[in-house]
């Protein structure tokens, strides 16, 4: 399986890959007409649940890989079974009681209850708060990476994963780190992601996070939204123009 794996598409769900309906099924129609298979992983901020809920009712492709939870959380297969190796690596930098309490004396971050093992979510009311917890966790020595998306959602998590740690460990792990890759996103959770090095997509309704990364041959600033960019990224690493790099 790890041989026959040369196109690869890793993509964010909400507003990327998802959002505008006619582009999505025409880009699934193009995958379908290549010579080749592309291997699909989809790297989602959802939670597995919330983020199976999205694949039926979008009628999305069953991905080969599922990344959830900002990186947290990695599955396989169609039974999607949970990577266990990854699930302990992770663990043994995550202290979630140092975090929750020292967030708790943040007034302006509000918790999300969401059904998650090794991430501390909240909604920002007061982006001052999101200054004062970052240096409160680094005064207090806690290892931790925080993340915040859309102006809104902070995600606190092990210092080793996120979106683009999660991917680098799944293309290395299963022996993919040569193939033909497309990552794409739109928020700042992509970030990470985007920038790992690989051909990339920032999609033409891309969140200001993601509009101020320097320029880069390796970063495509679609025009299209969602699928749509997707679309004319791939066209534009690997369409029959750069046909030498199949």
């Amino acid at each position: 399986m790890q041989q026959s794996v040369t196109h690869l598409l890793a993509t964010d769900l909400d507003g990327t890959l998802v959002g505008d309906e006619a582009a999505l099924r025409a880009l699934l129609r193009y995958y379908d007409e290549q010579p080749y298979n592309v291997v699909l992983i989809y790297n989602t901020g959802r939670h597995l649940c919330s983020a199976l809920s999205l694949l039926s009712q979008e009628k999305l492709p069953r991905p080969d890989i599922l990344i959830t939870d900002v990186g947290t959380e990695i599955y396989y297969g169609e039974e999607l079974e949970p990577d266990k190796e990854w699930r302990s690596k992770i663990a043994a930098w995550w202290r979630p009681a140092e975090i929750e309490r020292i967030a708790s004396e943040c007034p302006g971050l509000i918790p999300q209850d969401i059904p998650v093992r090794h991430r501390l979510s909240y909604t920002v009311q007061d982006v001052a708060a999101v200054r004062e917890v970052e240096s409160r966790l680094k005064k207090a020595q806690i290892p931790h990476k925080l993340i915040v998306s859309s102006g809104r959602d902070v995600d606190i998590l092990p210092p080793i994963c996120g979106k683009g740690e999660a991917l680098r460990y799944v293309l290395e792990s299963r022996g993919w780190c040569d193939a033909n890759v497309l990552v794409a996103g739109d928020s700042g959770n992509d970030h990470e992601m985007i920038t790992l090095g690989y051909p990339a997509v920032i999609v033409g309704n891309a969140q200001q996070e993601l509009l101020e990364l320097e320029e880069h041959p390796l970063i495509f600033r679609a025009e299209k939204v969602c699928a749509g960019g997707i679309h004319e990224a791939w066209e534009h690493f690997y369409g029959k123009k750069s046909s030498a790099l199949l």
